[in-house]
């Protein structure tokens, strides 16, 4: 029995850390979507109690260091399955980007191992056993756009953005979640207005969303990354409506609302950086 699992990229909207808390995890506020950027997961039963991995990208770690292994293995022992699972994980996302890969990957395998294995587990039911993967497992079990809130696990599904098309870019050297968090003041972020981007999304409000983006930590990861600001920049330039980083970095990305505007800014970028996409919203 061969399944196939679709693995989307995310962008985040809204970016805010709100607090340090007791468990060493900061309090997020976040508003994310699904892009048309996605990794494709090929799972194959295995008769014997096995757990493989392969993949077309040679920087993936193959064994209990791969997110898609550890999630796997979690369903393996939580359920007492005495089946194994070949999969093969096409990767089309770039790694360590900001983009949730390694989470949405690991929300794939949960939801094609369901199926697989013949669990009979609801979305809500996997999306707390993705919890215990990553803080982004959640989101990206679910897909479309999301207020997360908590560490980024708690997740309630808001209207989706209005459609437009999104112009990717990815420095080529990547940024580590936790050096980002690590020693983290706070107080000295600018912090965005995730109210008014909410509003603005249930309002369908194209200019006003665009407004009103932000993400605190993006100033943190420029001192770390300053290429993120150059790009930034040069998306504007060439004529994005709004641009911003993802997540931690070091992706940034243009929203645009013509096509031909999108591919302008694409075209410009490509004399400018080895790694850039040109995808649109997901419906």
């Amino acid at each position: 029995m061969e399944i196939i699992e679709k693995a989307p990229a995310k962008i985040n909207l809204s970016l805010d850390v709100l607090h340090k808390r007791d468990d060493g995890y900061h309090e997020m506020e976040m508003v994310m979507t699904s892009i048309d950027l996605a990794d494709r997961l090929t799972l194959n039963l295995l008769d014997e109690n096995r757990i493989v991995i392969e993949s077309n990208n040679g920087f993936l770690p193959l064994d209990e260091r791969n997110i898609v292994y550890r999630s796997a293995l979690m369903l393996q022992k939580e359920f007492d399955v005495q089946q194994g699972v070949h999969v093969y994980i096409e990767k089309n996302i770039p790694i360590a980007a900001g983009l949730g890969g390694g989470s949405s990957d690991a929300a794939a395998t949960l939801r094609g191992l369901n199926r697989l294995w013949n669990l009979k587990l609801s979305m809500d039911e996997l999306a707390e056993l993705g919890a215990r993967i990553g803080s982004d497992v959640p989101f990206c079990v679910y897909g479309g756009s999301a207020y997360a809130y908590g560490r980024g696990e708690k997740i309630e599904p808001i209207t989706e953005i209005p459609q437009c098309w999104v112009v990717l870019v990815k420095p080529r050297r990547g940024i580590s979640s936790w050096t980002v968090f690590e020693g983290l003041e706070v107080d000295t972020l600018t912090h965005p207005n995730t109210e008014d981007i909410l509003r603005a999304i249930e309002e369908v409000n194209y200019e006003e969303m665009t407004n009103c983006l932000g993400n605190a930590l993006e100033n943190v990861s420029i001192v770390k990354q300053p290429k993120i600001e150059q790009i930034k920049d040069k998306m504007l330039q060439f004529g994005a409506d709004t641009a911003l980083m993802s997540g931690t970095g070091p992706t940034i990305y243009g929203l645009c609302q013509k096509y031909s505007r999108a591919k302008r800014v694409f075209n410009g970028l490509k004399g400018f950086c080895n790694e850039v996409y040109l995808v649109r919203t997901l419906k």
